[in-house]
């Protein structure tokens, strides 16, 4: 058998184990993905009268928030589920299996290649949820089938780059709660952009960094390729940008922090 063909099957493996962890330990992906769903309906039901005053000049009704709410919880979903892989990535350092894995005729990069896919996937899974339930509630997206598969391009692509930094805080944390503590502005970035209120609503000084940080470039390109919103070519270039710089930031750091020595 070649190389490629044991990388492969290794990797195989590695996606396999941590999906069956998935499946038989749902309580830490059920939690992630819950929060999401109440801030949306939160939003929705509690704050949304008054939060759709800020948009389309105070014109707005619940409807209107509901469309402009939905593309900003689905990246915060992919935010928070990326917690999941930073803990799980950390129980295997302290807990030792990464260190039994280093000793075994298995390809090193399959370890956190396995992670990464299984954390993919399973984002991807919760982002049909808690588009269900956004649909449920109101929102009508105006996508064509390839508006459709480019916004689903779109959330894959951060999907990974997440999960590629969610990899490299587990690694570095020393316990479960350190990764959870640690990943927590990975969370905040979605709250501090264009997910709930526009840019232009916010204090100038604020708006910059809210403008240009990655989350409001990813929603907003998600915004106007489900709404057929005009997305402009600032935020396409910006969300493919950030993307694809914190995957491969993401990547080189989780595999320069996985080839030194075990954690003692």
């Amino acid at each position: 058998m070649s190389i490629a063909s044991h990388t492969y099957r290794d990797n195989l493996t590695m996606l396999r184990r941590n999906l069956l962890h998935a499946r038989r330990y749902p309580s830490l992906t059920l939690n992630l993905l819950l929060t999401p769903v109440i801030l949306l309906l939160l939003f929705v039901y509690v704050f949304g009268n008054v939060m759709s005053a800020g948009i389309n000049g105070g014109h707005a009704d619940r409807a209107d928030y509901v469309a402009y709410l939905v593309p900003g919880i689905l990246l915060l979903t992919v935010a928070m589920t990326s917690l999941g892989t930073a803990v799980a990535v950390c129980t295997d350092m302290t807990e030792g299996i990464m260190a039994r894995f280093r000793t075994m005729a298995i390809s090193r990069a399959s370890v956190l290649i396995g992670h990464v896919i299984g954390s993919v996937i399973q984002t991807m899974m919760a982002l049909v949820l808690v588009l269900g339930i956004g649909l449920a509630i109101g929102f009508r997206p105006d996508a064509s089938p390839v508006e459709w598969i480019a916004a689903a391009g779109l959330m894959a692509l951060v999907s990974l780059a997440m999960t590629w930094l969610a990899v490299g805080i587990g690694l570095i944390s020393p316990n479960a709660e350190g990764a959870s503590n640690i990943g927590t502005p990975l969370v905040m970035l979605p709250f501090l952009s264009s997910a709930f209120v526009p840019v232009d609503a916010m204090p100038g000084w604020f708006r910059w960094f809210a403008e240009y940080q990655p989350f409001s470039p990813f929603i907003e390109t998600l915004r106007g390729l489900l709404l057929g919103s005009e997305i402009g070519v600032k935020n396409a270039v910006l969300a493919v940008a950030w993307s694809l710089g914190l995957s491969l930031l993401g990547y080189l750091w989780s595999k320069a922090k996985f080839n030194r020595e075990p954690r003692h």
